[in-house]
């Protein structure tokens, strides 16, 4: 089961990712509506009440590209259901109205804080909603409004973090969340048209791959201050906060670098081309596993390994990187890195028995826990950057 297919065939690109869709048909699927966001490895559901906004974004995002890719109405439907639960989120009174809460329980706010990193996958969900007829460009115009509104800061360029269920922004800053404005930008330029998005889009890839990378050696940072100087100790020695970690992200990089060539493709700069090809070469020479193969999840400030385990979207995420750089540079050493990255991946991290990829493994590939997709997952970054390798093209047709 383990043998490499072929991964450079649209065949099993498409066949993959059904296997992916056909997990969280069978065991997601909440019959009350919506989905469930707590599945174990065998798909068994252990928590049933649950929900977190990143999980219900990203589940628009799937089903809305599984019926764009598929024609399946099901997936239409299922998209459709999968908005309506991320709606469910949605403040509808007091400082925070309009803005969306990041986790509920029992279809009530649990936790009512607003996190620019949840309302930048909002504004993706609306796109890809969009994109298929689900809502109207207003919907996507309002989810970038509210992020203007509540979390902008024109003079630095770049979005706040957090405001608390009191209505009050923290001082905290980080790239994560505008990294995935980014993302949701490019997104809603491709359901829209509008120039707005790209220009947004622009302005993030200019402010944190260029101009705020100076301050670290020339690869992504995570933390920052309120004014933006660095952060270099914020949970430092903390491995449990997966949407703070601390150290430079191997992932992050190679992330950025997909995004500066989708953006490329849009607006054609050479700069952004160079660049994605310096992140995607540093990812590679600090992050690459060369006792055991795969990418580490992280490496620290003196560029040596921090943690060592391997997170399945950091591979996911870089063999995309890797292809869409092989595709528009043509040198072979970003080729050899999508192989690489696969095949480590089909070795270790995807479930051949029940479907979809393991969350994390250790360095040498052995498991360390048995939720298949906890709270943010649902399989966004592995199918995702099979939708995108499709995007760039120059994949085998036989089959």
């Amino acid at each position: 089961m383990t043998q490499l297919p072929d991964v450079e065939s649209l065949r099993f690109l498409q066949d993959h990712v059904a296997s992916t869709l056909a997990f969280y048909d069978r065991h997601a699927i909440d019959p009350q509506g919506g989905f469930y966001h707590y599945l174990k490895d065998d798909g068994s559901v252990y928590n049933r009440s649950h929900r977190h906004l990143v999980s219900a974004t990203r589940l628009v995002f799937t089903q809305a590209m599984a019926y764009t890719h598929t024609g399946q109405a099901r997936y239409l439907q299922q998209a459709r259901q999968a908005l309506a639960q991320m709606e469910s989120f949605r403040h509808a009174q007091g400082p925070l109205a309009g803005l969306f809460a990041w986790t509920t329980e029992a279809g009530r706010i649990e936790d009512g804080t607003v996190m620019a990193y949840g309302q930048a996958f909002v504004l993706l969900a609306y796109a890809h909603a969009h994109r298929i007829g689900l809502c109207d460009e207003e919907a996507v115009a309002q989810a970038f409004e509210r992020m203007e509104t509540a979390f902008f800061e024109p003079q630095q360029r770049a979005y706040a973090d957090e405001i608390t269920p009191l209505g009050e922004r923290i001082g905290y800053r980080g790239q994560n969340a505008n990294m995935h404005m980014c993302e949701a930008c490019l997104a809603a330029y491709e359901a829209t048209g509008r120039q707005r998005y790209l220009e947004r889009a622009q302005l993030l890839i200019e402010r944190f791959v260029f101009e705020l990378a100076r301050q670290s050696q020339g690869l992504v940072w995570e933390h920052y201050r309120q004014d933006w100087s660095l952060d270099e100790d914020y949970n430092r020695g903390n491995r449990d906060n997966i949407f703070k970690p601390w150290g430079f992200q191997t992932g992050h990089q190679t992330e950025w670098a997909k995004l500066l060539l989708i953006a490329h493709g849009h607006a054609p700069q050479l700069p952004y081309v160079a660049r994605a090809a310096e992140l995607q070469r540093a990812a590679w020479q600090h992050g690459w596993d060369p006792l055991y193969g795969g990418l580490i999840y992280g490496f620290g400030t003196d560029l040596r390994p921090y943690d060592t385990d391997k997170y399945f979207w950091v591979q996911a995420e870089s063999f995309a990187s890797a292809w869409r750089l092989w595709r528009v540079t043509g040198e072979a050493e970003f080729r050899d890195q999508y192989h690489a990255i696969w095949a480590w991946s089909w070795a270790h991290l995807v479930d051949h028995q029940f479907g979809a990829w393991f969350r994390i493994l250790a360095a040498d590939g052995t498991k360390l826990e048995d939720t298949k997709s906890p709270a943010g997952k649902v399989d966004y970054h592995t199918m995702g950057a099979c939708w995108d390798v499709m995007a760039a093209g120059g994949l085998r047709q036989q089959g």
